[in-house]
């Protein structure tokens, strides 16, 4: 009975607890939602925007997940639905803000100039910045880990056009890292 006690009391998050959210309602299933995912969650948010929006975007997006569980179909990853969900809780704050504009593959924001000669963090940060927003977006979903399918999902977009998006990123990323070995 012990043994019990204590695995209720200290209950490992599980990838299921979503549905299990959806399904109960039950806090203790969102506690481990946000245990699980909250950390890669703002990290996206960040890579979209900046520090201030992303908490912003991500408190908001937790409350959507309450107002939206009964939404929620299993067959569908949680972290995928969790960024889907977050992707578009940001771009209706840019919206609002009247800044996001759907660039396309081809498009590049303003090269800044980097001090740095190797590739460190902060070079690599500059040129993920200069990528658009669709290039930047692509690439950083694939870092956190998603599959193109799981990408297409959350993108709202098709496999084709993510694999583009991809493409086109580790292309101007390379241009990018290689101009600020080139100016050292």
């Amino acid at each position: 009975m012990l043994l019990s006690i204590k695995s209720w009391l200290f209950e490992t998050p599980s990838k299921d607890c979503m549905a299990s959210y959806a399904k109960s309602g039950d806090n203790r299933y969102l506690e481990q939602l946000i245990a699980l995912y909250s950390n890669n969650l703002h990290h996206y948010l960040v890579t979209q925007s900046n520090t201030h929006l992303a908490y912003d975007v991500s408190q908001q997006t937790w409350l959507k997940v309450i107002e939206k569980r009964h939404l929620y179909q299993a067959q569908t990853t949680p972290k995928a639905w969790l960024f889907k969900l977050a992707r578009n809780t940001l771009i209706d704050e840019y919206r609002k803000q009247q800044r996001f504009v759907e660039l396309d593959e081809n498009t590049h924001l303003p090269a800044q100039q980097n001090e740095q000669s190797n590739i460190s963090y902060q070079a690599f940060d500059n040129a993920l910045k200069q990528l658009s927003f669709v290039q930047r977006e692509a690439i950083t979903l694939q870092q956190e880990g998603f599959s193109l399918v799981d990408i297409a999902l959350i993108t709202q977009s098709n496999q084709e056009s993510v694999k583009t998006r991809l493409r086109y990123a580790k292309q101007n990323l390379k241009r990018l890292l290689g101009a600020n070995n080139e100016q050292a």
